[in-house]
């Protein structure tokens, strides 16, 4: 199998995604993801695809990771997996797609206008 490139993004955070044969290694920035990603939490997250198609010690996956906070990050690198396992094998879409995997988030924060302290909140009103 050769690599497999994909893209995932989540609020800023961009995820580059380079999946190919292996063992289950999962290096994130040139770390390893379990020191990347500290939280239980966000490791289970990053895990939720190779999980459903009991992949994890299938496929080695190297991953640059840009922008956003370590949530964002893990999101978009969620993301960013499922689409490469998707692109090396099309039968793993159905199982992926039925647990809202390859939906992207488009959630974004919303800018801050001028004359309020944040994008919708006021300042305080006086009467007087």
């Amino acid at each position: 199998m050769e690599p497999v490139n994909t893209i995932g993004r989540r609020k800023a955070a961009v995820a580059r995604v380079y999946l190919s044969e292996g063992k289950g290694k999962i290096t994130v920035n040139d770390r390893d993801y379990k020191e990347y990603f500290s939280t239980e939490t966000l490791q289970y997250v990053i895990l939720q695809p190779l999980v459903v198609l009991n992949a994890t010690d299938k496929y080695d996956i190297k991953v640059n990771l840009i922008g956003g906070g370590v949530k964002g990050q893990a999101e978009a690198l969620r993301l960013g997996i499922t689409r490469a396992l998707v692109q090396a094998d099309a039968e793993n879409k159905p199982a992926l797609k039925s647990n809202g995997f390859l939906t992207r988030d488009p959630r974004e924060v919303e800018r801050k206008k001028p004359g309020r302290p944040k994008a919708r909140k006021r300042f305080q009103f006086s009467k007087r």
